[in-house]
């Protein structure tokens, strides 16, 4: 058994039974953590393209193009996630340390491997793909700059994710907040030296973006691998929990393909959508890409308390309490939709002035903050979507998400994508709108499949 520090704040993230006590106090202190660590990702983000914004339109453009293409990549992420995360939660919640480690060192494994092969895969297609959006050859010029690093470095990110959530889920959400906030804080210091080539750094331009991304998470990996092995968490990894178990890899991926699937033909979903943008210029792609950097930030509140509470479904199945399954996941629905509603308020009122932040363009300005003022109609139901989609999976039951998912992109979204910009005078608007009905359809589609309750059942 590992032993915990003295400290009251270390006593929690190794002892803290979220099973037992009052539910709304354990989801916000589970995810609160959660919450900050993923606004200090977006922030990250969104401060890099203020940097990458002096450098023009194309340069914001080719970025973005970039990081649709990385979405592909991430999905395969998301979907490993998802199984690792139901499997160590539900051995958590049944009491299994032992087991949980086990799995922890598998996924690990299996996320090394992956980064290998994105690094080698990467180098050999990225121009490929992106000449597949059919932007002009500056954009994919900027592109390729930003994505050569990006995949050079990948190995990583894949430890650095692997790992947070790895802890995460097993209950300790303070030692990946802590670690995300230092590596941030590498990253955001290099991120200007290195983009506009101040002081003895050299002008990089995107890849400067980009290196700063890599050498922070190679740091970060480096520092939560080391958190596992000398066990600073809850769970405590050995070199015995990385000999092969074929039965658990199996036991992962049975519950990752589906969610990976989800993922991947959402990204897929996504590059079609920026390829129908792509006709209308370098500023529809450039406004495209402020706006989806925007709602990242938006969509933070419902990634971290969707996690918290799909951690909490997974580890109150696993203590055979689904009721409080349950009211974990409305608790985090009904806090998600408080902060949604004040956002879309401010868009609405300031939208202009919050693009105006990464840009002087004024043409960019007008269509990026029309953009945002669209989106407002789909954060109105993103809590329902993100968060139910997220328990859901939390209980390992990921087979219908990928049904929902598959349906709302390509039943929905890209058919509308396609008509929509002809109908009248909607033009690019039309796409934007495509998006928010895509929203509203997982919306409906996860709220029903929750209420129904077959989740509850779902064995890992």
């Amino acid at each position: 058994m590992v032993k915990a520090e003295s400290s009251p704040g270390r006593a929690l993230a190794f002892k803290k039974d979220w099973t037992k006590g009052p539910v709304i106090g354990n989801l916000l202190l589970l995810s609160w953590p959660m919450v900050l660590m993923e606004s200090l990702w977006v922030v990250s983000q969104i401060v890099d393209l203020i940097w990458v914004g002096r450098l023009g339109p194309s340069s914001i453009a080719g970025v973005g193009v970039a990081n649709i293409v990385l979405m592909m990549v991430w999905a395969v992420d998301m979907g490993l996630l998802t199984g690792v995360r139901a499997m160590i939660a539900r051995n958590i919640g049944a009491g299994d340390l032992p087991g949980a480690n086990h799995i922890a060192g598998q996924a690990l494994i299996l996320s090394a491997t992956w980064g290998m092969l994105v690094t080698l895969a990467g180098s050999l297609l990225a121009g490929a793909i992106l000449r597949l959006f059919g932007v002009n050859a500056e954009v994919t010029a900027e592109g390729m700059a930003y994505l050569r690093i990006m995949f050079a470095g990948w190995l990583g990110m894949e430890l650095l994710i692997m790992s947070l959530y790895v802890i995460q889920s097993s209950g300790d959400t303070i030692t990946p907040m802590i670690i995300e906030a230092l590596i941030r804080a590498v990253h955001l210091g290099l991120c200007p030296f290195l983009v506009l080539g101040w002081w003895l750094f050299p002008h990089l331009g995107v890849s400067g973006a980009a290196l700063s991304n890599v050498i922070s998470q190679a740091l970060g990996a480096g520092i939560a691998l080391w958190v596992l092995f000398r066990g600073r968490t809850r769970l405590r990894l050995t070199l015995r929990v990385f000999r092969l178990a074929p039965a658990i890899i199996w036991r992962i991926l049975k519950i990752s393909v589906p969610a990976l699937v989800m993922s991947l033909q959402g990204a897929l979903g996504s590059i079609i959508v920026m390829r129908f943008i792509a006709p209308f210029g370098t500023l529809a792609v450039a406004a495209h890409s402020l706006a989806a950097r925007m709602e990242m930030f938006v969509f933070v509140p419902a990634m971290g308390l969707g996690t918290g509470a799909g951690v909490l479904v997974g580890q109150n199945l696993g203590a055979g309490q689904p009721e409080r399954a349950t009211k974990s996941a409305w608790l985090a629905v009904s806090f998600v939709e408080a902060f949604m509603v004040a956002c879309s308020t401010v868009i609405l009122l300031w939208a202009e002035n919050i693009i105006a932040i990464f840009t002087t363009e004024p043409a960019l300005i007008e269509l990026g903050g029309t953009f945002l003022r669209i989106a407002t109609a789909s954060y109105l139901v993103m809590a329902f979507s993100s968060v139910l989609q997220n328990c859901i999976a939390g209980a390992g039951d990921t087979l219908p998400n990928m049904v929902v998912s598959i349906t709302a992109v390509w039943a929905v979204q890209l058919p509308l994508a396609f008509f929509l910009p002809r109908v009248g005078n909607l033009g690019i608007y039309g796409v934007r709108w495509a998006m928010v009905a895509n929203t509203f359809t997982g919306a409906i589609a996860y709220t029903t499949y929750f209420v129904l309750g077959r989740w509850k059942t779902k064995k890992v």
